[in-house]
């Protein structure tokens, strides 16, 4: 049933008149909103408040016809429910009420235990925003509107021209009582399982008069002015920008809100509904693109959208870039013109595209950041910037499959530049304490997170929820950790003090290991769950060896080169005598091959399928190989192993016509007739890996696919159990480190967002969606010819008798000649007219390379004197908009007679 005084107290609060054309109606969210905690009584003493006009319960008390206590009891429950505000004025207690937005609704929201009870609440404030957002297009000139961003403090100190209003200090300097709440924001998506994995909490600082009420009616609570520039300080350490209530009037505000475009409803306005001139401030962003490094951090950070991934280098045609000539201000502004999926179609990149180096990176790794970095000798910075994608560069700057450089754009011109060589040494800085980068604890979340397995996307994992702050423990089935980075790399590539120094970084963030644990057997999900584990990550690797499913595979003497090389690895006493055969031709092949000759191999024999143009092995890979004396037979696929008394005496081999059919698939083909036989002790078979999930999986709804990988979403991670995710080698079969790394990151975003309430796995997160330029479009004339360092070979008769890796690093004199042949192909674009100018892009810049100009020179207007402003500039707009139909109007009949 309708309460009639409620529905007349939010046509009241909306300005507008029952039976009108604007009126407020029960389907209403002005209505929907009050429904749940506002009486009819309580509606009779509201209807008595006046807009931003202070009146004591004496006065209203009055008008509404009650007596003096019971009209009390009604405006004080009006005030905590959030529909009048108090301030205790000359010693009295008087209320008022003021606009919906930003007013009330907020206020409503962060009354917790109503919104507990009534998320309709929650879910009206935000169908509010949905109704008003098209009707306010274009009405709005910049720096009027009900809410507007105020700029970054550190991002515009080196404008001369800015106003005090502009400056976040001013507003906490000029007040003394302050409160910290909730964003109300937040609270709505969070009540709508829409959250974008920024949390509520303590978001919002509220000053003079609204602190005062946030704090006695318990939405908030009290803070210091030290505390509330903590705050302030924090938020933008988490790439957050700040908006203000904006209807005080010039240099006036009661609220700073730390706010996300993910989430902000004052920040949809720009992000969806693209009327950006609502909100902004007085700043655009402005891009040097011979300092921009196109590191990506900034565009990471930009709440709108305006700022994404280019080129810096010149193409043979310019493009011909089209200006922006449709706005809300000049141009009927409809659902077509909207970004509807804001939060979920963020794009990182121009249409063009960016460099090749980032895209082609698995983890997106800032590569032209990093060189240039180091190229300053800024090590520590490097260091930061690379372990925001990677915590491992020492790891990868060993193993790394190098796509950075295969993709180069430096490629085109001689050879590209030793991107791999320029990040191990930057990452042997971090063996350096003085360069050592440990990063900074960003939250305190403290739920506790369990991942299975200590392989490279398990230990990503680990570090990334560790910087927010959970209790995560990691669990490994083996005495030693790493995964394969310690079990399946010879200690010649990957020693192992060098994974356990970067191991040695998780611990000091916290992370507890478990060794010796193998979960689904000494200890069940169910167990961890019941030991307060809110969410899992499963990152067991690819850690068993395939076999070949031929005749006498069963003998003595004949394993799998997987278990061979985790049997070196921790240590066994492994020998092995007189000639050894290999049968594969991957990376771990040569590995396996590489480290038969350092156990007691007499002679080591690679056989495989491929050509040696086809081995998927690295080129570098199989050079080491051969300089270490190991024979490659290329084009033979193994028959049958011969064997006596049940150990090997040798092995048959058939020729190899093709490995793949012609459409690309495996499909060998053989000449039966062409056989070898090979006399031999010991074979070792590399030619796959598997997953044994043991069991792990057992009383789960978790499935696996024909491959034996698990079933998750390929975007979120998450698999048939809500709280389980997984990644690396489980998820994708084996892949490299980098991939693994990448994938864990990812794992530990959407168990944040899981363990949260309200948060959800997708809303506001990024794609991670990348794309080059065409490099054939580019003019590569005129550049210099600095010849590529290189790093002295190591001889193989040498290498070959160590398991110590002989091979050096770059010294300072290389890094700064070879940092020098970065093209710098990228750098950051931005939209001048969706940036809204917060500051958020410069506080990430490490380059110098963005700022905020001053384009405008607006001030907020008092709510009483906006209505004539929004009055002239709606005349104003609807004669733009006249003006540009009759224009086009005309230029389209000049064109259909041009072409008649």
């Amino acid at each position: 049933m309708v309460k009639e005084k409620v529905l007349d107290l939010a046509n009241k609060i909306s300005r507008v008149k029952r039976g009108t054309k604007l009126e407020i109606t029960p389907e209403h969210p002005e209505y929907k909103i009050l429904e749940p905690v506002v009486t009819e009584e309580m509606a009779e003493a509201a209807l008595c408040l006046e807009l931003r006009k202070a009146k004591s319960a004496k006065e209203i008390a009055l008008e509404c016809g009650k007596s003096v206590e019971e009209t009390e009891k009604l405006l004080w429950k009006l005030a905590v429910d959030g529909v009048a505000f108090v301030s205790k004025i000359d010693g009295v207690d008087k209320y008022w009420h003021d606009i919906w937005v930003p007013g009330h609704m907020e206020m409503m929201v962060n009354n917790k235990e109503n919104v507990r009870k009534y998320p309709q609440i929650a879910l009206a404030f935000d169908e509010y925003g949905r109704k008003k957002g098209p009707m306010a297009a274009g009405l709005f000139p910049v720096g009027v509107g009900p809410m507007r961003v105020i700029p970054i403090e550190t991002s515009i100190e080196g404008e001369t021209r800015r106003a005090s209003y502009e400056e976040v200090s001013k507003y906490l300097n000029e007040n003394t009582i302050f409160s910290v709440s909730d964003c109300s924001c937040r609270t709505s998506r969070e009540a709508m399982g829409e959250g974008c994995g920024h949390l509520k909490e303590d978001m919002c600082i509220q000053m003079g008069h609204a602190a005062e009420y946030y704090i006695r009616t318990g939405r908030g609570r009290e803070i210091t002015r030290e505390e509330a520039f903590e705050i302030i300080r924090k938020a933008e350490e988490n790439g957050l920008m700040h908006s203000i209530p904006n209807t005080d009037g010039p240099g006036k505000t009661h609220a700073i809100c730390n706010c996300c475009g993910c989430s902000c409803f004052a920040l949809r306005i720009a992000g969806m509904f693209i009327n950006n001139d609502m909100i902004r401030s007085n700043y655009v962003s402005k891009i040097d693109q011979d300092k921009c490094v196109a590191c990506g951090e900034c565009v990471e950070v930009c709440p709108v959208n305006a700022l994404k991934l280019g080129q810096k280098l010149c193409s043979k045609t310019p493009t011909i870039k089209k200006e922006r000539d449709e706005f809300p201000s000049n141009t009927e502004w409809g659902p077509d013109k909207w970004n509807e999926d804001y939060r979920i179609n963020r794009e990182n990149v121009v249409d063009t595209g960016t460099s090749p180096c980032k895209t082609n990176c698995p983890a997106h790794i800032s590569v032209q950041g990093y060189i240039k970095l180091a190229s300053q000798g800024r090590y520590k910075e490097a260091l930061e910037l690379i372990k925001h994608e990677n915590p491992f560069p020492a790891v990868c700057g060993r193993i790394c499959p190098r796509k950075c450089e295969t993709e180069c754009t430096r490629g085109d011109i001689d050879d590209p530049v030793a991107v791999d060589e320029i990040k191990k040494f930057i990452a042997e800085q971090d063996l350096n304490m003085e360069n050592r980068y440990v990063p900074k604890l960003r939250h305190n979340y403290g739920k506790k997170i369990a991942v299975v397995g200590s392989g490279p996307s398990g230990l990503s994992c680990a570090y990334y929820l560790a910087i927010d702050g959970y209790k995560v423990t990691v669990f490994e089935k083996q005495k030693a950790l790493g995964g394969m980075l310690t079990l399946g790399i010879p200690s010649y590539r990957l020693e192992k003090d060098v994974v356990n120094a970067e191991i040695d970084i998780l611990k000091e963030l916290g992370v507890e290991f478990k060794m010796g644990v193998e979960v689904g057997k000494d200890v069940s999900l169910k167990d961890l769950r019941g030991k307060g584990y809110e969410a899992f990550y499963l990152a067991i690797g690819a850690q068993t060896g395939r076999n070949l499913g031929i005749e006498g595979e069963d003998a003595k003497g004949v394993i799998t080169g997987v278990d061979f090389l985790r049997e070196v690895n921790l240590g066994n006493d492994v020998n092995l005598q007189d000639n050894v055969v290999v049968i594969g031709g991957g990376n771990v092949a040569i590995d396996v091959a590489r480290t038969a000759t350092r156990v007691g191999a007499s002679k080591v024999d690679m056989y495989c399928l491929e050509s040696l143009k086809e081995m998927p092995a690295l080129e570098e890979e199989i050079g080491d190989a051969v300089s270490e004396g190991i024979v490659i037979n290329n084009s033979w696929g193994p028959k049958r192993i011969l064997k006596e008394d049940g150990k090997v005496t040798g092995i048959e081999f058939k020729r190899c016509i093709s490995v793949l059919d012609s459409d690309g698939r495996f499909s060998p083909v053989f000449d039966e007739d062409e056989i070898k036989i090979v006399k031999t002790n010991n074979i070792l078979i590399s030619v796959g890996q598997g997953i044994d999930w043991s069991n792990l999986l057992e009383e789960s709804k978790i499935e696996l696919n024909p491959n034996k990988t698990i079933k998750v979403d390929s975007f979120t991670l998450q698999t048939g159990e809500k709280d389980v995710f997984a990644g690396g080698d489980a998820m994708t079969g084996p892949k490299f480190a980098i991939d693994a790394i990448a994938l864990g990151k990812e794992g530990s975003i959407s168990i944040h967002r899981y363990v949260q309430k309200g948060q959800s796995l997708v809303n506001g997160r990024d794609r991670r969606v990348y794309h080059a330029f065409d490099k054939e479009t580019l003019n590569l004339e005129g550049y210099d010819r600095i010849p590529r360092q290189k790093i002295d070979h190591v001889d193989g008769s040498e290498s070959k008798e160590s398991f110590k890796d002989l091979r050096n690093t770059f010294t300072k004199e290389q890094i700064e000649l070879e940092t020098k042949r970065c093209l710098g192909c990228g750098a950051t674009t931005v939209d001048e007219y969706l940036c809204v100018g917060c500051g958020a892009c410069t506080t990430r810049c490490k380059f110098d390379a963005i700022s905020l100009v001053k384009k405008y020179d607006a001030e907020s207007v008092p709510l009483e004197k906006l209505k004539p402003i929004i009055l002239k500039n709606m005349i104003k707009r609807k004669g733009r908009i006249t003006i540009k139909k009759v224009n086009n109007f005309v230029s389209g009949v000049f064109s259909k007679k041009i072409q008649n």
